[in-house]
């Protein structure tokens, strides 16, 4: 039997493989691809013959359709659509979604392709080399054949700059020390270009506003030695003078509510503003010329140069304050070489109100709709201050993965005011092209846990935001505010708490105070690259100074109390790292490592609940009910209880790895492994075995899954399906439960199978 069905896949997999050919047109042939083959010879080595053959073969087009397993899958689902009429469809999808047409020998140019071949080795330096072109056949298939016989390549014997006394000439010979172009290396044209972008955006930095590349020559003298040139950089005759002169800045004029359709460039004699070396036309006088001291770089008399040129503009963009930024710069009528400024700025609407309903996930598995109202002033104190004050209600359901979950109602209030600057009591000065931000905050919220308790929370900050590049962000919050308090506790969570003293400490009043840092790095606005990475650090400190200075020592009594309530003390340090790889342009792997730690100390034996880690849900390891997993090998899952307590814990380990592909247009699937686990520093005698040890690589958690992302564009709409693989709190030994997994048994399904609903990625 197992004999007939390999049989019969043999041949089902041959017959799509004949039928490949079966449906093309008279007198064609199948293209199956092209292959560049590169002679070996004395003078070329085998690293660069090797470079040669697959930089190569990377030219010729065009592609042959796609192989999988020596298949060509999507030509074989082309064939089998056969004619389709209509615009529409399973048979349209199969045929032109699905499916590729086929790639036509026909469609061969082997003198185009040869071209090609003989172009690129003579760009990079085998200026004597050879290149044939042929093809082959088989049956109803073609493919072609390229032979390059590349010689030996010439390298560079020297780079001549210019020696002649003219300005422009000292100025390109100023840039020499950086060049691109190196002696005993390897002649290549693409360099070359890229030599002369490199000398330009020198020259920019040096005044030579309307230089560009095209004004630069670099002649290749290749009768010096044998195979070895000479490059000649030059001047060309025919540059304009304008090219040849650097500029200094002279007027520098600023529009601040230029409009597109008004008459905003027109000039009263009330509405010139002159502070220090600029003049603001503004008949509104909207803006407090400071503003534009603090975000434009070029001052009276200095030369120009493109990078405070576009750090001028991207703070102007930055401030968020206006909706159109134009720059242009005109010869100045003025004795000299003089450019003069001007800046067109169309300001936002100053004030505006948004009302937002959202869909969200948060970070306890609850997945609910939350109402915002938000009202802004985008240039309060005409600053290009924004001030925002927001109201927002809404309510969470656990749905995913719970044993019996009790919905969250919160509503709340939040005042933001952002200031484009640092303001402290000394000068910080940024050289950033991103606006420094100083941040002040203050917040109500109060949230209602069904039939458990609700909490009341006001929180305040003061801080500073500030980016190094679009890379890096830094925040500082100088000081951090947070007091919690609870007002109503329901008779069920008296019950819990006592039968499990540890959840008294979720509703005891909380104050906590002090700084907070995080660094954040990211490349994953670089689309192109194959690799990408997020990082975030941040560091927590509480009560830390005050601790210090009152001498607080809960463990010998000495606890100091604000307004009659204890304040936390603690450091809390976490560290988050996301990587993808991308397979093809569909597809990828994502990463993620969360580690982090807290100590509490002093003024605390442990840390606020609110600032302990977690982990299980649907956005940490999905194959654990959230929060119920930890710490370390205690379990506190209870078969006979109603009530799923929240596992917290001191120390924090994370990994989870993904491989996301599209599936078809706007869905999405993955499949994941998610590894993990929490612990406390200290012995608990309720919690047995959650103390952070050596052992605690083998007290890790395993999860693995598969699920669907529908992305609708302005929403993500994700489920996955998880169970354990390795489950900590089981006796050493029988915590790998991989061999117990039986799909087909109702009961491991509703102990294991857990179902998670969720916006957006989980990471």
């Amino acid at each position: 039997m197992n004999k007939n069905i390999l049989y019969f896949l043999c041949l089902a997999l041959f017959a799509s493989s004949c039928s490949n050919t079966k449906y093309l047109p008279e007198d064609e042939l199948l293209y199956t691809g092209g292959k560049v083959i590169v002679d070996k010879n004395k003078e070329t080595t085998k690293k660069e013959l090797t470079l040669l053959q697959t930089e190569s073969n990377k030219l010729l087009i065009p592609k042959p359709n796609k192989k999988f397993l020596g298949l060509r899958p999507r030509l074989f689902f082309y064939n089998l659509a056969g004619d389709v009429k209509k615009e529409k469809g399973f048979w349209h999808w199969l045929k032109y979604t699905v499916g590729e047409p086929p790639v036509l020998f026909s469609q061969v140019d082997l003198q185009f392709n040869k071209s090609l071949l003989q172009n690129y080795v003579e760009n990079n330096g085998y200026f004597n080399a050879k290149t044939t072109a042929d093809s082959s056949r088989y049956g109803k298939k073609a493919k072609a054949n390229y032979t390059i016989n590349p010689k030996q390549q010439y390298k560079i014997k020297s780079v001549l700059f210019p020696t002649d006394s003219a300005t422009i000439s000292i100025a390109v010979r100023k840039t020499q020390q950086r060049s691109l172009l190196k002696e005993g290396n390897a002649y290549n044209l693409a360099l070359i270009k890229e030599e002369r972008v490199r000398i330009d955006t020198r020259l920019k930095e040096k005044g030579y506003f309307y230089f560009n590349p095209d004004y630069l020559k670099i002649q290749v003298d290749s009768t010096v030695a044998d195979h070895q040139v000479d490059l000649i950089v030059k001047v060309k005759n025919e540059a304009p003078e304008l090219a040849k002169t650097s500029f200094r800045i002279n007027k520098i004029i600023i529009y601040p509510n230029y409009g597109i359709n008004a008459d905003s460039l027109s000039v009263a004699s009330d509405s010139i503003i002159r502070y220090k070396d600029f003049t603001i036309i503004d008949n509104e006088k909207l803006f407090e010329p400071r503003v534009f001291d603090r975000v434009l770089y070029f001052k009276k008399n200095d030369f120009y140069n493109r990078t405070n040129h576009n750090l001028s503009l991207n703070r102007l963009v930055n401030l968020g304050t206006f909706k159109f930024v134009k720059n242009q710069f005109v010869v100045s009528d003025t004795i000299g070489n003089y450019l003069d400024a001007y800046y067109y700025l169309t300001p936002l609407t100053k004030k505006s109100v948004r009302i937002e309903i959202l869909a969200k996930t948060n970070s306890a598995n609850y997945t609910g709709t939350e109402l915002n109202v938000n009202w802004s002033n985008r240039n309060t104190f005409r600053g290009a201050e924004l001030l925002t004050i927001s109201a927002f209600g809404g309510f969470e359901v656990q749905i995913s993965g719970e044993k019996n979950g009790f919905n969250v109602y919160r509503f709340g209030s939040e005042a933001n005011l952002i200031w484009p600057r640092f303001i402290s009591p000394f000068k910080i000065k940024s050289s950033s092209g991103f606006v420094p931000r100083t941040k002040a905050t203050l917040g109500y919220e109060n949230q209602n846990r069904i039939k458990l308790y609700s909490l009341q929370t006001f929180k305040g900050a003061f801080g500073y935001i500030w980016k190094g590049n679009e890379r890096t962000e830094h925040q500082l919050n100088v000081t951090e505010i947070t007091f919690a308090s609870p007002q109503n506790i329901f008779d069920l969570y008296n019950e819990q708490i006592a039968a499990n003293e540890s959840l008294r400490k979720v509703v005891e009043k909380q104050l906590i105070f002090g700084p907070t840092y995080s660094y954040m790095y990211t490349n994953t606005m670089q689309k192109r690259k194959k690799n990408t990475f997020f990082y975030k650090g941040s560091i927590d400190l509480s009560g830390n100074v005050t601790g210090l200075v009152t001498g607080a020592n809960i463990k010998k009594g000495d606890t100091i109390k604000i307004f009659d309530i204890p304040f936390s003390q603690y450091v809390k340090i976490q560290n988050e790292f996301k990587h993808n790889y991308k397979l093809t342009k569909m597809s990828q792997i994502s990463s993620r490592i969360i580690m982090g730690a807290a100590f509490a100390y002093g003024n605390s034996v442990e840390i606020p609940f609110s600032k302990q880690f977690f982990i299980g849900g649907t956005n940490s390891l999905r194959a654990f009910r959230s929060r119920s997993l930890g710490p370390g090998t205690y379990n506190g899952f209870n078969d006979d209880s109603t009530f799923l307590p929240d596992q917290s814990g001191d120390v924090k380990l994370e990994m989870n790895t993904e491989y996301r592909a599209n599936i078809y247009r706007f869905i999405n699937g993955a499949l994941f492994v998610d590894a993990g686990n929490i612990w406390l520093l200290n012995n608990n005698v309720n919690k047995p075995g959650s103390k952070f040890s050596s052992k605690f690589l083998d007290e890790i958690a395993v999860g693995v899954g598969a699920g669907l992302r529908f992305d609708f564009s302005f929403l993500v709409l994700r489920t996955d399906l998880a169970f354990p693989i390795r489950k900590p709190y089981l006796p050493e030994g029988q915590r790998w439960v991989l061999d117990k997994v039986n799909f087909g048994r109702g009961a491991w399904l509703k102990e294991n199978l857990v179902f998670n609903l969720a916006i957006g990625y989980p990471f």
